[in-house]
């Protein structure tokens, strides 16, 4: 195996299109390029993603995007070693955008294909940017998904637990629906919640009450539409400090259930005795200062090395994806022209579904 490994990674699994280069030399990784087309101005009107405008617009830009990540990183194809793409999961049609782009880039310039797990490109960014080492206990805590992960390899995956409905990101997205707020929701009520005062309201703390890390968010989010409607009906609308009340005690309910289920899952993984024991967060939720500030607490009273990646690395992009390439690929794991894409794909095959399953396998 060669000391210098040079990969392209294609990112396509919602509504961020990117392509970023990724270069490992002697056991250190760099990030030689990363573009990010993201497509918030086309789903504005629509108060979430449209999954066929998405996929149009993933078609549209990938190849204006692996120009722009080479054009910066100063390389050709030529200058490439392989070539990794969001294989899933995620929203099909933006997913077969990009496995198909992979494809013809890989069959014209005679490149290494590897399908990668757009949830491993997550677990495995603390890799990229801190070298952490296997074993280490990952929060992937995003739009679509969270989860507890005990991550051992490449593609080891031990789930602890995660959400059983709504993820934290997609909670943050309803609720700045409810409150007016534009998206991508995240962003918006955490900017809110600055302003407010988060014992103003009583929210509830789903799941506190029973063992395991197992989290809901569903009915958070029914809640602070019961409160929203309730001050509705006493002020004749919804005054901006009572928003931003509504928003702060959201946040905190959020973030009060991740750093408690955060505590129970590093219990269990520091029954494992690892030499460094090591506590990463990863995913668009990590961006949210307060929860990440709360994580890191947690982290360090539990004797554990807390690792969050940089936040343009938490959302979607590509360098992570090229980079569970490399990490794939240095184990021997390449993937032929019948890759195909997939909606869902589990880390953790071997775990009972947390969110049910169909003909197209489990969902998380």
């Amino acid at each position: 195996m060669t000391d210098t490994l040079t990969f392209l990674g294609l990112e396509s699994s919602c509504d961020d299109t990117a392509a970023a280069i990724v270069r490992l030399t002697d056991g250190k990784p760099e990030i030689l390029s990363s573009v990010v087309a993201g497509q918030t101005d086309l789903h504005a009107a629509f108060g979430g993603v449209v999954p066929e405008i998405a996929a149009r617009a993933h078609a549209e830009k990938l190849d204006l995007c692996v120009e722009e990540a080479l054009e910066e990183a100063g390389l050709g194809l030529d200058a490439l070693d392989g070539i990794a793409v969001t294989a899933g999961p995620g929203l099909i049609g933006g997913v077969m955008s990009g496995v198909m782009c992979a494809k013809g880039l890989a069959a014209g310039a005679g490149l290494p294909l590897v399908g990668v797990n757009h949830l491993a490109g997550h677990a495995l960014t603390p890799r990229l940017t801190d070298g952490l080492a296997f074993p280490y206990l990952m929060l992937l805590v995003s739009g679509g998904h969270c989860q507890f992960l005990i991550a051992k390899g490449p593609e080891d995956f031990s789930r602890l637990g995660g959400t059983i409905d709504d993820a934290p990101g997609e909670a943050f997205d309803k609720a700045a629906k409810l409150m007016a707020l534009p998206q991508p929701g995240g962003p918006s009520v955490e900017a809110e919640a600055r302003k407010g005062d988060p014992k103003a309201f009583a929210f509830p703390r789903p799941l506190l009450d029973r063992p395991g890390c197992d989290m809901s968010f569903s009915g958070l989010k029914t809640a602070l539409l019961r409160a929203r409607d309730q001050v509705v009906a006493e002020h004749g609308g919804l005054p901006r400090q009572i928003r931003a009340d509504l928003c702060a005690g959201f946040q905190q309910a959020i973030a009060d259930v991740l750093i408690e289920k955060s505590r129970r899952a590093l219990a269990e993984y520091l029954k494992l005795a690892p030499a460094n024991p090591g506590f990463a967060v990863a995913g668009g939720v990590a961006a949210n200062q307060a929860i990440r500030a709360g994580l890191e607490a947690v982290s360090r009273e539990m004797g554990a090395d807390f690792v969050a990646p940089p936040l343009k690395l938490c959302t979607d992009n590509a360098a992570m994806i090229a980079w569970a390439g490399i990490e794939r690929f240095r184990s021997g794991a390449q993937d032929g022209m019948d890759l195909t894409a997939r909606p869902r794909w589990p880390l953790d095959r071997s775990a009972a579904p947390l969110l049910g399953s169909g003909k197209k396998g489990a969902k998380a």
